[in-house]
């Protein structure tokens, strides 16, 4: 584990492995309320020694910073895109995997940083369950939310609530279709309940983290090969995807069935077969 500093958002923390060879790899996880790396830990461990391979911890989860700032898109954006500038080693352009959530930051950065992406594989990305996406009307409200979720007399009461073992194990068990990971469980619980735990959460819920229109104002605009993978998210929605690869001929997407929004954890297989496919096509 290493870390690397950031101004406005302090420590960030990401995991390496470099004794593979060849194109790096960066692992993204989703925002959740208890939300780290561990999410990717299927791909990197698979990829481990064949690659060179990164995966971060978003600023407000895992062992990055957790203070009490304002978490938003151009924050996410912008810690990647200096990841992606600062702390790699190796020379050629990145792909990059992203797992819901996480899907619409790795596209902002590369927007910022193209020269540093080679391609993007995002796992049950959010921005397609309806037209146009977000509204830019629900950034006033989102702000007003956030505030009264955050209250100090019960926004912590009501996180509490959130991290408690039976609603991870609820919430986890809804992107599962066996059982849910043991491991990925007892993570999130350890990590839900760390100092400073509940700001980045906070923001998300009240949909604060979201970009208005993804779809239309980033995903169609990229230029650089795009790999979907998906199937049933009981969070998310996919009606819009098969009009995005309609109109980007840059676009491809992979079924991986049956999943429920993890397909990197039931379907380890598929989905490498997927990316190796996607990737060797490049």
């Amino acid at each position: 584990r290493r870390t690397f500093a950031v101004p406005g958002a302090g420590m960030q923390s990401y995991y390496v492995s470099r004794a593979g060879v060849g194109r790096p790899l960066i692992l993204i996880h989703s925002i959740n309320t208890a939300a780290s790396a561990y999410e990717m830990r299927p791909l990197f461990d698979y990829y481990r020694g064949k690659r060179p391979i990164y995966a971060l911890d978003l600023p407000g989860f895992g062992f990055s910073d957790r203070a009490d700032r304002p978490y938003t898109p151009d924050l996410y954006t912008h810690v990647i895109a200096l990841f992606l500038q600062t702390q790699l080693r190796e020379k050629q352009p990145a792909d990059l995997i992203a797992l819901s959530l996480g899907a619409e930051f790795v596209a902002r950065a590369a927007q910022i940083n193209p020269a540093r992406v080679h391609s993007l594989g995002l796992i049950s990305p959010t921005g397609f369950s309806g037209r146009g996406g977000a509204s830019q009307n629900s950034v006033p409200f989102g702000n007003t939310l956030h505030r009264v979720l955050s209250f100090p007399v019960w926004g912590q009461a009501l996180y509490d609530l959130l991290v408690s073992e039976r609603s991870i194990r609820y919430f986890l068990g809804q992107s599962f279709e066996g059982a849910a990971d043991e491991g990925l469980i007892r993570y999130a619980l350890a990590s839900g309940h760390r100092p400073g735990a509940r700001h980045a959460p906070l923001h998300f819920i009240s949909g604060q983290l979201f970009t208005p229109n993804i779809r239309e104002t980033i995903y169609e605009a990229l230029t650089l090969p795009v790999l979907t993978l998906y199937d049933v998210d009981p969070n998310i929605g996919f009606a819009m995807l098969p009009t995005t690869l309609e109109r980007c001929p840059n676009w491809r997407a992979v079924r991986i069935v049956p999943t429920r929004g993890l397909p990197h954890w039931e379907k380890l297989p598929e989905t490498v077969a997927a990316l190796e496919t996607f990737w060797a096509s490049l």
